[in-house]
């Protein structure tokens, strides 16, 4: 089993043909709403890469939603997956979280976060879960919930002898001795940059992977968008080519690539055959709008 633990928020998707400056107003084209969350973009990615037939139920998540319209969708598209909601939190008075997200014509992205119920993911929620998190094989975590939580997280998972990944999405420091307690760390590049201390325009992938190793991750692997992926292993050091595609948004690409990365291990890839199902989903994602709309099937990629 996998076990995803993060944030789940209702995406407020505009296309707009260019990214407004600031002070301007612009026309902007469609709007849609479109369930996302960088926690349940993961598992619904998982699951759908998997392999699993639906509603196998192989991926669970630990996350919490607002008792409004919004986190009650939430929850059905995640249930919709096949994902186990049975520690899904619903919290009364409290709104869901919301992403605002621009995309322009060239497919790139903006978004703002406003935290909601994501902001209220408490270690207590964890504890209660660690039912769950005993039976998985891997758990998966990101920055979109407090950080405090995130540690307890990581830190009860590791006691448990789990596989533990972290994508340290949004950017942010983290505290002393968490590196260590990650098996496989998966930032993109301005990510890396900061937990390594480094100025991103100044980063070259490689010397960040090694960098982030020293800090303590035996395994990083950094996305590099359209350049591809570069992975330290704990084997060694390789780069991924990325497949040449027309990008229509970029939104979630990096979570389907983590989730076709986490669904190949717990299937049984070796990690260079996991980096290359994540890297070929990610590619499929981003011919596509928005996030959960945009992550493909295992049977899709084939």
């Amino acid at each position: 089993m996998i076990v995803v633990i993060g944030s789940i928020n209702m995406d407020l998707v505009l296309r707009v043909p260019r990214m407004p400056l600031p002070g301007e107003t612009l026309t902007g084209g469609a709007f849609r709403t479109i369930s996302g969350g960088k926690g349940a973009n993961q598992a619904v990615a998982c699951a759908r890469l998997s392999g699993k037939v639906a509603g196998a139920q192989q991926v669970a998540m630990i996350g919490c939603v607002g008792d409004d319209a919004f986190g009650a969708t939430l929850r059905a598209a995640l249930v919709g997956d096949g994902i186990i909601d049975s520690h899904i939190t619903t919290l009364p008075g409290v709104a869901s979280g919301i992403a605002s997200i621009l995309v322009d014509d060239n497919g790139q992205n903006s978004i703002v976060i406003a935290g909601g119920a994501n902001d209220l993911l408490s270690p207590a929620h964890i504890d209660a879960a660690q039912g769950l998190i005993e039976q998985a094989d891997i758990v998966v975590l990101q920055l979109e919930t407090p950080m405090a939580t995130v540690v307890h997280a990581i830190k009860l998972a590791r006691s448990l002898g789990k596989t533990v990944v972290l994508n340290p999405a949004p950017a942010a420091s983290l505290p002393d001795g968490v590196l260590e307690l990650v098996d496989y760390l998966i930032p993109n590049e301005i990510e890396a940059a900061m937990l390594a201390g480094v100025s991103p325009e100044r980063a070259d992938a490689k010397a960040l992977a090694a960098a982030l190793q020293k800090l303590g991750s035996d395994n990083v692997i950094i996305t590099l968008g359209a350049k591809g992926v570069h992975a330290a292993l704990y084997g060694g050091d390789y780069d991924f080519p990325a497949e040449a595609v027309k990008a229509v948004d970029t939104t979630a690409a990096g979570d389907t690539f983590i989730g076709g990365f986490v669904a190949g291990l717990a299937s049984g890839m070796d990690e260079a055959e996991a980096i290359s199902q994540g890297q070929r989903a990610a590619a499929w994602s981003v011919t596509k709008p928005g996030a959960q709309t945009s992550i493909p099937h295992l049977h899709e990629l084939f």
